[in-house]
């Protein structure tokens, strides 16, 4: 007979070491986070004969006195086989029910789509619309193809298959960010890993853009341990003023090379030479200004500056990108694009296989205020993955209907 039983974090975790389809969110590690963030963690497993047949994380919200759940990335459970789906689903809503929880919200990773680096379409899933009727059939709630963050989770991601040569992988990124990474190199932008002191310039780089403060981040580097690092782009400001000193004088004296050949030609058809100068004379005033600037750099930052931050986290084969950032005042610099193209070769020479870069939105939408982030990501060659959405399933109706007549519940959770 089957029946729901809460798991031990042992039995949760050695279910998912062989479950195919696996996320981060679905993790002890994940709970473990979440728990210090005010979210009480469950983890369920449906039983039969003692062999768990499905399982889920779920973390209960309580706000304006009721209890929501959430199950991050959706059930580890075969969704393609409809009784499975329904038993684990009659129970887990009586389960939750019994608990005063009124609803249960869950993004799983049922693909829908999956798209090339062109935008193109690559795999169509053929279960899909089977799946998708499955949950309506069993009175989930469809949410909508949301096109941005509206959702409990990105309903699209970056992924980047990094199971080639790390050659083979920078040929596929776009020629323009070919050129950005070895310019950003050329400068003096150096890779460093940090540690949980140093945590608190990936803060000061995301604090306005993702609602989990400091804590969150020191939180995830304790809990995950070896699973997880954290990388940041360093501007030797010194070298860089070298280096910019060394192409000014280069710039400066092209212009008085070329100058000093129309001198010599005066009277005869110099019209290529001058052209050529005036080129000339704008790279020597641009370098000029990158003189001055990169002079009032050493002087304001004479240790370095930190420009773009990223922190990984190893699961099975796949590295994710679980939080990234940089500083916009900076970004000219390209410090974002050399430190992502490091931590991918590091990884595709260390033999991982997939490279998880992290929601992005509908690529299909025109004036997206999210195509910059769209473009960044993509253009590394990633793939584009699109999921079915959220979705949400009622599990006390009593309770639901005050829930929905009162103050809706805020704050979602967004990582």
């Amino acid at each position: 007979m089957k029946q729901i039983k809460q798991l031990t974090k042992a039995e949760f975790k050695s279910f998912t070491n062989t479950f195919n389809v696996h996320s981060l969110y679905q993790t002890v590690e994940y709970a473990e986070i979440m728990e210090r963030q005010g979210f009480t963690p469950l983890f369920v497993g449906m039983i039969e004969e003692n062999q768990i047949l499905a399982a889920s994380l779920i973390l209960v919200q309580k706000k304006d006195g009721f209890k929501y759940a959430f199950a991050p990335r959706g059930f580890l459970i075969n969704y393609n086989n409809f009784e499975l789906l329904k038993s684990f689903t009659m129970l887990l809503k009586k389960f939750l029910g019994k608990k005063d929880i009124v609803a249960i919200k869950l993004n799983p990773l049922i693909i829908k789509n999956i798209y090339d680096k062109h935008h193109n379409l690559k795999e169509t899933n053929l279960y899909f619309e089977k799946i998708f009727n499955d949950f309506k059939r069993l009175g989930y709630y469809h949410l909508g193809y949301n096109h941005y963050f509206e959702s409990f989770k990105p309903r699209f991601e970056a992924i980047l298959n990094i199971d080639y040569p790390y050659y083979q992988l920078f040929k596929d990124i776009s020629k323009n960010f070919r050129t950005k990474i070895r310019n950003a190199e050329n400068n003096g932008i150096r890779i460093h890993r940090g540690n949980l002191n140093s945590l608190d310039s990936l803060y000061l780089q995301t604090k306005n853009k993702y609602p989990r403060d400091l804590k969150f981040f020191q939180d995830a580097y304790q809990i995950f341990g070896s699973n997880i690092e954290f990388y940041y782009a360093k501007l030797d400001t010194t070298y860089f003023l070298t280096k910019t000193q060394e192409t000014y004088a280069l710039a400066e004296q092209r212009s008085i090379d070329i100058n000093n050949q129309i001198f010599e030609k005066v009277g005869e058809n110099n019209s290529k030479l001058i052209d050529q100068k005036i080129i000339y004379d704008n790279e020597t005033n641009q370098y000029k200004k990158q003189l001055i600037s990169a002079t009032d750099l050493l002087k304001t930052y004479p240790t370095g500056i930190v420009l773009a931050t990223a922190l990984i986290i190893k699961n099975r084969d796949e590295i994710f990108l679980f939080m990234e950032g940089h500083d916009q005042n900076k970004k000219s610099f390209n410090g974002k694009h050399l430190l992502l193209w490091k931590i991918i070769q590091k990884y595709a020479q260390s033999g991982y296989k997939r490279f998880n870069l992290n929601g992005i939105t509908n690529f299909n939408l025109e004036n997206n205020p999210y195509k910059g982030l769209n473009d960044f990501k993509i253009n590394f060659g990633a793939d584009v993955y699109e999921y079915i959405g959220d979705l949400e399933l009622v599990t006390n109706s009593t309770l639901y209907f005050m829930y929905r007549n009162s103050a809706p519940i805020r704050n979602i959770l967004k990582h």
